[in-house]
């Protein structure tokens, strides 16, 4: 297989390929997608060892092919092999606002995402059908429809694997509306979530809005509400003409503390809380967890690999140097996110 263009397996569905795909194009990195699924994978292209999307296809040193998931990581890799028009910040106390916003996109808007998704009936007879024609185009209506009440069954039973039910769907709804106003003033002020130019957190907001804005029609709705955030996701989707100096655009460490609080505040407010009770209850050997979230009750199964997620954000947050550590803990303080680093706060690495 050639180095370039680089391979990935994706579909139209999933935010996280429509985040590779943004940033791709925002780094101007020669790629190649393959529309599809894991249910009829490319030939000649080994599986990854978790079935997940989009699916990296790197060249390796012996003349192999590896496949590699998880777009974070991913990012970083594509980043350091190639120099230029980074997608992350230079200064340290505003990368790890970018690592934190990212991680907030990935894994607690991808609530929102999911739910609205399969939550409203309005929503699964929407979604079903396309799940379906993303991957088999020339599946017959026939075939199609029955794939599609299949599938569409399997995602309503796997609502409560994120968290979401009857219970918590307004804590999960009332975030997505707060969040498109904190959004909404951040382009209307930078353009982007950090500055004038984007970051990768802005490509991990963006893959999850991609469903929220435009595929999903309750959650899209809610969206129409706020025209220069739906506009921002057309622009978005291609930013390979955006012309941007050097390492000019991004905030600075001194800015962050205004301009990013109510962002901060909303991660706090929600995400906090989760990761929090889930990685406690991960390393109690907990299959499920119950905690509150937004004053209300919030129950699910315990997810390792969030808790990973809070480990690695807390690594980061060691390993800044002490002057940085400082820094962000003071744009930190008061949001909320300040309590994912306090030791108090029954910390566990797990």
């Amino acid at each position: 297989m050639p180095s370039e263009p680089l391979a990935l397996l994706g579909a139209p569905g999933s935010p996280y390929t429509r985040k590779m795909i943004a940033y791709l194009r925002f780094r101007r990195l020669s790629y190649a997608i393959i529309w599809g699924g894991h249910q009829s994978p490319p030939p000649n292209l080994p599986a990854p060892k978790v079935k997940l999307l989009p699916t990296f296809y790197f060249a390796t040193a012996d003349g192999g092919v590896e496949a590699v998931v998880d777009s974070t990581p991913i990012t970083r890799r594509l980043e350091a092999e190639n120099p230029g028009r980074a997608a992350l910040p230079r200064d340290p106390v505003v990368s790890f606002l970018n690592d934190l916003i990212e991680d907030y996109a990935d894994e607690w808007l991808t609530k929102a995402m999911f739910h609205y998704r399969w939550h409203h009936e309005a929503d699964r007879i929407n979604a079903g059908p396309l799940l379906v024609y993303w991957s088999v185009p020339q599946a017959g209506a026939a075939d199609g429809e029955a794939a599609a009440r299949a599938f569409t069954q399997r995602q309503f039973d796997r609502l409560y694997v994120v968290g979401s039910n009857d219970v918590t769907a307004e804590t999960i709804e009332a975030s997505y509306v707060r969040f498109l106003s904190v959004l909404d003033a951040l382009i209307e002020r930078n353009g982007y979530v950090l500055g004038g130019r984007p970051a990768s957190a802005d490509f991990a907001i963006y893959g999850q809005l991609t469903q929220l804005g435009i595929i999903e029609p309750t959650s899209a709705a809610i969206m129409a509400r706020h025209p220069r955030v739906r506009a921002w996701l057309d622009r978005v989707e291609d930013l390979s003409g955006l012309e941007i100096a050097g390492d000019d655009g991004w905030i600075s460490r001194e800015a962050a503390a205004n301009l990013c609080r109510p962002l901060l505040t909303e991660i706090g407010r929600v995400y906090t809380p989760f990761l929090i009770a889930n990685a406690q209850a991960h390393a109690q050997g907990a299959a499920t967890f119950e905690t509150k979230i937004d004053g209300r009750v919030w129950t699910q199964p315990t997810f390792p690999y969030q808790a990973k997620c809070l480990q690695r954000l807390r690594a980061g947050h060691a390993a800044l140097a002490e002057a940085d550590r400082a820094a962000i803990d003071a744009v930190l303080a008061g949001t909320g996110c300040e309590r994912l680093f306090d030791r108090l706060e029954g910390r566990t690495d797990a």
